[in-house]
């Protein structure tokens, strides 16, 4: 295994032990880099407007569309680094 996949495995860990939870803008920006990292470009159609939390994550997983998958998992670790103070 990749020391890169090695610490992003451990920031995936750590992000359930945080001592306080991220705000939402950072919890969203979390969720996209880990998808981005773990399944690519986001697919499909936008959800509708009554799915209000399923299109914050479509558009943030969106944001980062082309992004590679390498780069996703860096800076979901240096995220996490940074919220773990």
């Amino acid at each position: 295994m990749s020391d890169l996949k090695q610490l992003f495995e451990d920031a995936v860990a750590a992000s359930k032990t945080l001592s306080e939870r991220p705000d939402n803008a950072t919890l969203l920006k979390l969720y996209a880099l880990y998808k981005q990292a773990t399944s690519g470009d986001v697919e499909g159609s936008r959800p509708g407007f009554t799915d209000m939390v399923g299109r914050a994550k479509w558009d943030a997983w969106n944001e980062v569309k082309g992004l590679s998958s390498e780069d996703a998992m860096n800076q979901y670790v240096s995220l996490i680094d940074g919220l773990k103070g």
